[in-house]
């Protein structure tokens, strides 16, 4: 993997497509959703940003619990060593191993291709 710094304008344009809430507006909004919300916590995607902590929306169903399928895809990353901040930015990248189309797209679609794209953005 050859990280390249990540712009003011990407995370922009995160914001506006899937909402980027600080780590402590999405603690807060678990606390009311859930009695512990730690075990939820602990699985958040994070991307850290100059002093903050953030969490890119795409993560969450409509009803606050995490997706699924972005949980699965996490913890690979996690495992291949690919840092928060670039999973993030993976995820929302057109992907040719995906024909073009941005992980994030394909949550819905079963994870057994979106784990290939990973492991293939892992090698670049």
């Amino acid at each position: 993997m050859n990280p390249q710094p990540i712009t003011d304008q990407t995370w922009a344009e995160i914001r506006t497509e899937f909402t980027l809430p600080s780590l402590q507006q999405v603690r807060r909004r678990l606390s009311e959703l859930m009695e512990d919300p730690e075990p939820v916590m602990r699985q958040l995607v994070r991307v850290f940003i100059d002093d903050g902590t953030y969490c890119p929306g795409f993560q969450f169903l409509p009803g606050g619990q995490l997706h699924p399928a972005v949980i699965e895809l996490f913890d690979r990353a996690m495992e291949l060593q690919i840092p928060h901040n670039y999973f993030t930015l993976w995820m929302i990248t057109p992907s040719r191993d995906l024909a073009g189309a941005r992980p994030v797209d394909h949550l819905k679609d079963g994870t057994a291709p979106l784990l290939r794209a990973l492991e293939s953005f892992h090698w670049r």
